[in-house]
This record gives structure tokens, C-alpha cells and sequence, in this order.
């Protein structure tokens, strides 16, 4: 396993986040694996040598804090890096439960605490903006619980760069915890973050953990067998994304071939890409399969050449942003 350095905080962290969204209910989402399947890949990543560890309240509603906390209470809890997540409205008859208000990131914290078995979480990040909060509440609820000793850190999720670029000079004038990574939606079928969020976390030491590496599947097979009912989406989910749109079709043609020449599977060559990015930290991988994690590890071995990361490259055009509110 390889380490590097989570932006600003000073944490050493593996090169892979394993997201744990797949860990929980089947009845939230049918793809989803339940506890037993879910620990196991909590141990098998533990014996790669990943230390990092991603959720989100949102994620079967709390099964899935339940779920790694207990897998890592088997563990030194001192050699893990974990962070949640919080915004999303928890109960639907409670509209408290979600937001980023004071109370709603209150509550929600301390419940996540709760599930998770932990005192302090290491990161906790606003899974998307709160158009109905100041962002200046925000941040004074998050820089109090960093002085409870209830986080170490505070990093954000998608968002527009002029939003996160307030947060951070909101902190600075006020003196408050900073956003010290960005959570954003980037794969060799969506790069739109390149323009302008990837740029300014570069020149602002934000740590980059990026969401869907693998294009939710799009990069793990040929585009002919993409089929939206077998990701376990629906087709309104699928079209958010429009991953095979401008060019996308070519790139995923790319990926298999460049695979196929170095005998190494199609999301090998993708993660590979990523990990050459130096605006990336760790791409955050979600599976719902041991072999898949140990071949997301092995893509670490994987060089791609100049030549090759501008081939694969070539063919992507702008498409319409997605991940944001």
C-alpha cells in the first residue's frame, strides 16, 4: 500500500478510501450488502494496508456507520482515518434531521458518533451546500465541535468552487476550522472539476478525495454491456450522469484497450489514471466485492505513460455538471 498526506491536516492516509455506501440495508438500495459481507470487506481492506475509511449518515440510514464502526472496533482505532458525512434530511418527519443548520449538524453528529462507537471522528464533511443556511453557522457549529474534541478535521463534498472558495474565506475572517479536503464527483468520464475546483484545491492544499472513480461501472466493462438495471440504478439515476455522453463511448473504448494490451482490467487502467493525478490524494473506491478492492490495490503497480494518459484523454469533451445541488 502507498500513503500520502490528506491535504493540510497532517494525517497519513492510504492512496485508496474504501467508501462504505455498499455497507447496510438491501432495502435501502438492492445492491447494497449486509453486515457479515460488509465487515469482510472491512477486514480484507484492513490487510492491504488501507487505513481510510469514507461513510455518510444518508447511507441506509445509519446502517452503515453502524456497520464499519463495529468492524473497525476490532481494530487499533488510532491506525484508522474515518469520516463521515451529514446533510441529507435522516427522518421524514423530522425536516431537523437534515441541513446544515446548527441543530440539524448537532444532533446528527452526535447520532453519528453514537453508530460509528467513536468519541472523535477524524473528518467530517457537509455532504452538499445548504442554500437555506449561512454558510457562517456552518462553520461555527463545525469549529465548535472540533473544540468539543468531537472531530479533528472538517473537509467539504461537491459543491461550486465560488462556494467553496466563501467557506474558506469565510473561516479565514472569522477565525474558524477550515475545509481542509474536497469530496468532488471526477473520473476519466467526468473531469469537469478540472476547470476550476481541481486548480484552486491545488493552490489552497485541499486534500482531494474524489466520489465514483469508476464512473459508477462505466469504466469497469465495454459500453455495450452497460445496461442500467444490472448497476442496481434506475434509469433517472443513470441520466444524471451522463458518462457516455461527448465522447465518453471512445473513452470507455480506450480504457478497454489499453487494458486489454496490458492485460489488466478495465477499472485498473481507470483508478491508474487517477492515482497520476497529483491534484488527488485518495480516490474513494466502493465495491461490493473482495476481488474488486484487491484489484483496485494492485492498480497502484500500474504506469501509464504520457503518451497513454493523453489517449485516454483525447476524446473527452464538456458535459453537463453533475453532483452538485
Amino acid at each position: 500500500m502507498e500513503y500520502t498526506t490528506l491535504g493540510d491536516t497532517g494525517i497519513e492516509v492510504s492512496r485508496i478510501c474504501l467508501g462504505c455506501m455498499s455497507f447496510g440495508d438491501p432495502e435501502w438500495r438492492d445492491w447494497v450488502l449486509e453486515e457479515e459481507a460488509g465487515k469482510a470487506l472491512v477486514d480484507r481492506a484492513v490487510e492491504l494496508g488501507i487505513n481510510f475509511f469514507d461513510t455518510a449518515n444518508m447511507y441506509s440510514r445509519g446502517e452503515s456507520e453502524r456497520i464499519l464502526g463495529d468492524a473497525l472496533s476490532e481494530y487499533d482505532r488510532r491506525e484508522m482515518v474515518v469520516a463521515t458525512k451529514g446533510f441529507f434530511q435522516m427522518r421524514e418527519d423530522d425536516p431537523n434531521s437534515g441541513g446544515l443548520s446548527r441543530k440539524a449538524i448537532e444532533q446528527e453528529l452526535q447520532a453519528s458518533l453514537d453508530r460509528l462507537g467513536m468519541d472523535t471522528i477524524d473528518l467530517y464533511q457537509p455532504h452538499r451546500w445548504d442554500y437555506d443556511t449561512p454558510i457562517e453557522t456552518t462553520l461555527r457549529t463545525l469549529d465548535d465541535a472540533v473544540r468539543r474534541g468531537q472531530l479533528r478535521h472538517i473537509g467539504a463534498s461537491s459543491m461550486w468552487v465560488h462556494q467553496f472558495a466563501e467557506a474558506l474565506h469565510t473561516s479565514d475572517r472569522l477565525g474558524l476550522e477550515r475545509f481542509e479536503t474536497m469530496q468532488n464527483h471526477y473520473n476519466l468520464l467526468y473531469r469537469e472539476e478540472e476547470r476550476d475546483m481541481l486548480p484552486y484545491t491545488r493552490k489552497q492544499n485541499v486534500g482531494v478525495m474524489p466520489w465514483s472513480p469508476l464512473a459508477r461501472g462505466f469504466l469497469t466493462r465495454p459500453h455495450e454491456e452497460q445496461d442500467a438495471t444490472a448497476r442496481g440504478q434506475s434509469e433517472t439515476e443513470a441520466d444524471r450522469h451522463p458518462y457516455l455522453a461527448n465522447g465518453g463511448r471512445e473513452v470507455n473504448e480506450r480504457v478497454e484497450e489499453l487494458a486489454e494490451e496490458k492485460d489488466l482490467k478495465m477499472a485498473q487502467i481507470a483508478l491508474a489514471w487517477l492515482f497520476t493525478k497529483d491534484a488527488v490524494d485518495a480516490p474513494i473506491v466502493g465495491t461490493t466485492s473482495v476481488e474488486h478492492l484487491e484489484d483496485a490495490v494492485e492498480a497502484l503497480d500500474v504506469s501509464l505513460s504520457a503518451s497513454e494518459m493523453a489517449y485516454l484523454e483525447e476524446p473527452y469533451q464538456p458535459v453537463e455538471v453533475s453532483g452538485h445541488r
